[in-house]
């Protein structure tokens, strides 16, 4: 099975940013050590629309906007089924895997800090996850979405089987 992302342009949607992790990293030199900034970004317009980006400079709003540049160029459709994910799906990226299940209307993001900026930010509002390895917010990110793109709503099952809407739903 292959999965296919579609791009979207970030011109045409009203985008949120969130700052996920910020982090002082070092290079050492000849005359000592020299810091700048990493940060990653997750963008989105709470309605299925995400992406995340990592920007890194000398100074800590720089970095944040080439993050910011980076999620825009990455944006991702995310299918949202009554404010919660379509079913259960598991993610990874590195050491990092991601638990994701869907929830009943009420019971809020139940997430850590990473995950919680991506629901957010694609307009999940009922969610539970579960982060397990690595603790890397670079990870956890990258695994949430690897999680959120295996999604498939109602519409991509009926088209893959070839069959209408209605047998997907009554077997």
């Amino acid at each position: 099975m292959t999965q296919t992302k579609s791009r979207l342009k970030a011109s045409d949607i009203d985008l949120t940013e969130k700052v996920v992790a910020i982090k002082r990293v070092a290079k050492v030199v000849k005359g000592g050590r020299r810091f700048s900034f990493s940060a990653i970004v997750v963008v989105g317009n709470g309605d299925g629309v995400a992406g995340y980006g990592l920007g890194k400079a000398n100074e800590v709003t720089d970095a944040i906007t080439k993050g910011i540049d980076d999620a825009k160029k990455n944006l991702l459709n995310i299918p949202v089924l009554k404010g919660t994910v379509p079913h259960e799906a598991i993610g990874k990226f590195g050491g990092g895997f991601v638990l994701v299940k869907p929830a009943s209307e009420g019971t809020g993001v139940i997430a850590g800090g990473a995950m919680r900026a991506v629901f957010e930010s694609a307009g999940v509002h009922n969610v539970l996850a579960k982060s397990k390895g690595s603790s890397n917010p670079h990870n956890v990110v990258k695994a949430t979405f690897d999680a959120l793109l295996k999604m498939r709503d109602a519409y991509a099952v009926a088209e893959q089987r070839g069959v209408e809407l209605e047998k997907v739903y009554n077997g």
